[in-house]
């Protein structure tokens, strides 16, 4: 089986592992590698995937800095074995820091949620996606 035919076979599946995605590299529209998946922030009601966290930049994982992309920003690309954005590497140095509570007290969470969805509301209107949780 050559190379190709794997990665068609292995991507042809509807389903993947969230290990799986997490590593997986981003490349902008030109094909070149703008970081890869760190992790994935999902919506606890829907279960549906909301950002991706990106790894961007350092040597080795060692100084490397994280972007929260807005799912929808991330098109799986069957020929790259990854993902393609059409996200520059400028847009990313220059995007909103976006940092999810760890708090898992639920009085905290609830006095912080309005702060916490204005920050997401910048996020969504930087990237100019539409708000996740109007899609699900």
């Amino acid at each position: 089986m050559t190379d190709t035919a794997a990665t068609r076979l292995r991507s042809s599946r509807p389903l993947i592992e969230s290990d799986r995605v997490e590593g997986t590299k981003v490349c902008d529209l030109n094909g070149t590698s703008i970081g890869s998946i760190k992790r994935l922030m999902i919506d606890k009601v829907s279960g549906k995937i909301a950002y991706a966290v990106m790894s961007f930049g350092g040597f080795l994982g060692l100084g490397a800095e994280e972007f929260t992309v807005p799912w929808d920003k991330l098109k799986y690309d069957t020929s790259l074995g990854g993902y393609r954005t059409d996200i520059t590497e400028a847009q990313l140095r220059g995007a909103p820091k976006f940092v999810s509570d760890e708090e898992d007290d639920y009085a905290l969470q609830q006095r912080n949620h309005e702060r916490r969805r204005e920050k997401e509301r910048d996020l969504h209107e930087y990237w100019r996606s539409s708000y996740y949780w109007n899609q699900f």
